[in-house]
């Protein structure tokens, strides 16, 4: 594995999340692994999960850390070719690539969507021009379209709390105040297709995902309908994709209750966290024992570290 970009990515998930596994039950087994390298960790957004377990990943492998938030201790990239830079953009994307590939042997970056612009996002600029340009392996900490360390780590989650053979996993839609980027999403989406589970969407009309993500998965309009014996709930918010960026007016009968999870198959509950308490889901769900979120926070560090083993195994 060359590159982190997707969830795609990884050759064999069901591999890697064993993998995880084994290295959360012994973290420093391979301690010596990344003597003697260094991953440079770029924040183009803020970040406390991902930050964090990125970078205990990266030393209980041995590895040292660097870290920029581009937001306000770099200077401004520019990721077009022919441009004069006279405005307000003083370094090009080709020499800051070429740069960081100097100081690091692994970059990772974290970089949101725009909400603006879908082509551009679907283009994903900063990470797709890294890769380009940067002579060393590079890793999605979040990106325009997508999360994979993410969807690993709710993976793994998934995968310790199974207690039956295929079980129902939902994914459902939450009111949200602002418009939020469909990367959790798409990724999770992408992660259940190659799990053996039963892998169903629940959102309102009008904000389903990218139709070429979510193929042939069920759609539901109706989330109690969805949520019917249920044994794992993600509650994620998403913007719209039709009508890019856009939050249109919704119920907050969305919000996730532990009276809805009635139906469920006393699912456990999932959310990628930061998540905003009796807005997204109830207090009665978050404190809940059912309730994963921490837990899948912490598999974070173990995906991370997997990842970052492979790259660093593959030379």
């Amino acid at each position: 594995m060359k590159h982190f970009l997707t969830i795609n990515d990884l050759t064999n998930l069901d591999l890697a999340v064993a993998e995880a596994i084994a290295l959360k039950k012994d973290p420093y087994k391979f301690n010596n692994i990344g003597e003697n390298k260094t991953l440079g960790m770029l924040f183009f957004n803020p970040s406390l999960r991902t930050r964090l377990s990125t970078q205990k990943a990266a030393h209980q492998l041995g590895i040292h850390t660097m870290i920029m938030n581009f937001s306000n201790e770099a200077w401004a990239l520019e990721f077009e070719n022919g441009t004069k830079m006279s405005g307000l953009r003083s370094e090009h994307i080709k020499e800051a690539a070429a740069v960081v590939s100097q100081y690091c042997d692994i970059v990772a970056i974290r970089a949101f969507a725009s909400l603006t612009d879908k082509e551009g996002d679907e283009a994903e600029k900063v990470i797709h021009n890294f890769a380009k340009y940067a002579s060393i392996p590079v890793v999605n900490m979040e990106s325009a379209t997508a999360h994979p360390l993410q969807a690993l780590a709710d993976a793994i989650t998934i995968k310790e709390h199974t207690k039956i053979k295929r079980p129902k996993v939902v994914l459902t839609w939450a009111p949200h105040p602002k418009a939020l980027p469909h990367a959790v999403a798409n990724s999770f989406t992408r992660m259940a297709q190659k799990l053996d589970v039963n892998f169903v969407i629940a959102q309102p009309e009008g904000y389903e995902l990218d139709p070429k993500i979510t193929k042939k998965i069920p759609l539901y309009l109706n989330q109690e309908e969805a949520l019917e014996g249920a044994d794992f709930v993600y509650s994620k918010n998403w913007c719209s994709y039709t009508d890019y960026g856009k939050v249109h007016p919704t119920e907050d009968s969305w919000m996730l209750t532990a009276e809805k999870l009635k139906k469920t198959n006393n699912a456990k509950f999932m959310h990628c966290l930061p998540v905003r308490r009796n807005i997204v889901v109830a207090d009665d769900v978050l404190d809940n024992p059912n309730s994963l979120v921490v837990e899948q926070a912490n598999n974070r560090t173990f995906s991370a570290q997997v990842v970052l083993k492979k790259i660093v195994e593959n030379g």
